[in-house]
């Protein structure tokens, strides 16, 4: 027997009906507002929920991206990208409540935030984006796997037969074997729950992070300084005019990427575990966002563990956003000037993988190891929002089908017809265009560029608006939309910069030749 209690406010907002079984009344003590077990996040969890979902693989191509921009402009762009993501964050935190700040309807996820504040076409337009960024998200993470994989052996090449070796391996059979892997993983339902999962991909993050800024500052101690100029790679010597400027406008998509979140957090439905689980798809190495939009993606769900008002969620987030992304700068700051400083011009697009290190090659070994542990886990993170997509539209679509709906559970594996098949042919789809494109430096570019604009400051700028009913034509709204208009030239010409090199590339590229 069940009792309903009405859960209101003295604000007037709607009451909630709270299901409470008979004799544990008192359970209502422990519930937040919408009827939900209650909230105990603080400024400091969510710093550091912001701060792990942050550092991801991305930070390895920073000193690159420093290398086609220089001294003066690289590091200015970092700064930029990280005021853009600060200031639209806080936006964000504006509606995660529609209505009153500490009484209004909560918004659970990013498109939900949308539906109510924007509505209409606009909440299809978010979810496109959302789920092609995640295939583009698989995609990539195909890629920096292999790339990792192939870069153990090579380290191990040049340490038994000399740097002379060119040590040359085909990048394609280990994309096979991260096929295979995700394959499998793929039919454990509520993988991106799994409570540990978070955990390593933590720890994995930060190893990788932490090695390739502690060879960068060694290295550039055994040059006796900083390589490097002002303006960054010169026109000559192998680089054209056209090939500048293509380099220059990735490196933004770059910078942007290392800097993100993924949006996928905000679309996992995680219950009393949110906070451990929160970590995992965080770790944007690839995300096809940039810092900026990863922030304010990921926003929304760290939101929504901060403990009820006062002081109101927004009030929290944004202090715990302006620390986060201040200590995530300038850790970002520092790996890729110290890349840039220990290998100047020749800066690798991977700091891990490029080769500007072969020893000590263990180390080397252990970060690319830690690496392709990460994107194991991360591949399925951001992918099992796609297969519920579709798995739930093809159970409303034929309910009584025993090809959706039957299931043999074995260990963690629940295995359906539907689903093996479903699952293993999006694997095999995204590992395939992963052999034909297995560019890291130029796909990481282009993911963070087509999401940055719509993600990260379109949508947290037109929902402010309408939140705060913002007036048409009114300096507040002009310097908004001049914000967002200059952010979409940005991404536009990233994703220009990103599409040009790789036909440059393709031109010399035999498929599946890796």
């Amino acid at each position: 027997m069940a009792v309903s209690h009405n859960v209101g406010s003295k604000h007037g907002v709607a009451p909630l009906e709270v299901s409470v079984e008979a004799g544990n009344g008192g359970a209502a003590e422990w519930l937040d507002d919408d009827g939900r077990p209650r909230r105990t996040g603080t400024f400091w969890t969510a710093s550091a929920h912001i701060v792990t979902a942050v550092i991801g693989s991305g930070v390895l191509s920073l000193a690159w991206a420093i290398a086609q921009l220089g001294w003066v402009a690289g590091p200015a762009a970092m700064l930029l990208f990280a005021f853009v993501t600060y200031y639209t964050a806080t936006l964000l935190a504006e509606c995660y409540r529609t209505g009153d700040p500490e009484t209004g309807k909560r918004n659970y996820t990013y498109m939900d935030a949308v539906r109510s504040n924007l509505g209409g076409a606009k909440v299809a337009f978010c979810g496109v984006i959302q789920y092609a960024n995640l295939v583009g998200v698989a995609i990539g993470y195909t890629i920096a796997a292999s790339i990792s994989m192939k870069a153990v052996r090579r380290a191990g090449c040049f340490h038994a037969h000399g740097h002379a070796d060119p040590c040359n391996s085909s990048s394609t059979p280990y994309m096979i074997l991260f096929g295979v892997v995700q394959i499998l993983f793929s039919q454990i339902p509520d993988f991106d729950q799994i409570w540990w999962l978070s955990i390593v991909a933590a720890v994995m993050s930060f190893t990788y992070s932490s090695i390739g800024l502690s060879l960068g500052i060694a290295q550039t101690i055994s040059n006796g300084g900083f390589m490097g100029s002002l303006t960054g790679i010169s026109i000559g010597a192998g680089v054209t005019s056209t090939q500048k400027i293509w380099h220059t406008l990735q490196a933004f998509g770059d910078i942007a990427f290392a800097y993100s979140f993924s949006n996928i957090l905000i679309e996992i439905q995680v219950s009393n575990n949110r906070d451990l689980v929160l970590y995992t798809a965080l770790q944007q190495d690839f995300p096809p966002l940039f810092l900026t939009k990863a922030a304010v993606l990921t926003l929304v769900l760290v939101q929504d563990t901060i403990k009820a008002p006062p002081p109101s969620e927004s009030k929290v987030m944004q202090k715990a956003t302006r620390l986060s992304v201040a200590t995530t700068t300038i850790f970002y700051m520092l790996c890729g000037c110290m890349g840039y400083a220990a290998f100047g011009d020749k800066a690798p697009d991977n700091l891990l993988t490029g080769f500007g290190f072969f020893e000590p090659f263990w180390l080397i070994d252990i970060a690319n190891v830690a690496i392709v542990v990460h994107l194991v886990g991360a591949y399925q993170v951001f992918c099992q929002p796609i297969f519920a997509f579709v798995e739930r539209r093809a159970a409303a679509a034929w309910p009584d089908s025993a090809f959706v709906s039957q299931e043999l559970r074995v260990g963690p594996f629940a295995v359906s017809v539907f689903r093996l098949t479903w699952r293993s042919s999006f694997v095999c789809v995204t590992t395939v265009v992963a052999m034909l494109l297995p560019f890291f430096g130029n796909v990481v570019g282009f993911l963070g560029a087509v999401s940055f604009w719509p993600l990260t400051v379109y949508f947290p700028v037109e929902m402010y608006i309408k939140q705060r009913r913002v007036p048409r034509g009114s300096t507040k709204w002009i310097c908004l939309q001049t914000l967002s208009v200059s952010c979409l030239l940005v991404s536009v010409a990233a994703a220009a910069g990103s599409i040009a090199d790789v036909i440059d590339a393709l031109k010399v590229y035999r498929p599946f030749s890796g």
